[in-house]
């Protein structure tokens, strides 16, 4: 599951159960406590940044997460066009983090080569394009 909330520490235990718990460092004042409850809860860790946020922001944390996303589309509106730029963030953690999921988000289509070039290895597509 992604949750795009502010106080995301007060859904851990709810979705307790699920396979994975994927964050944004922007909506908790505790990346560590919150990678640390969502693993106590049995869950993988997930890590989101929104485009306006620098992959040396996630970075801090690679070491402890299971899956990095980084978004081609702002969150909450959909139909956006992919966000091509985001393509270097993802080959930046590729080549740091190698052993690390690394998933884009927002993408249809006429993209998917595109991560697949900067290395993504796993796709969340635009719910527009499903």
């Amino acid at each position: 599951m992604h949750v795009m909330v502010s106080g995301s520490e007060q859904w851990v235990k709810p979705m307790a159960g699920a396979n994975q718990y994927t964050f944004h460092p922007e909506a908790t004042t505790n990346a560590g406590n919150l990678i640390k409850e969502i693993r106590e809860s049995g869950m993988k860790v997930g890590l989101a940044i929104k485009p306006g946020t620098t992959v040396e922001e996630l970075a801090p944390w690679a070491g402890q997460i299971n899956m990095a996303l980084v978004m081609t589309v702002e969150p909450g509106f959909g139909g956006q066009k992919f966000m091509e730029d985001m393509m270097p963030k993802v080959s930046w953690l590729r080549s740091q983090f190698p052993s690390l999921d690394i998933v884009d988000g927002g993408v249809g289509p006429s993209a998917i080569h595109k991560c697949a070039e900067a290395d993504a290895d796993m796709i969340m597509p635009d719910c527009d394009h499903v």
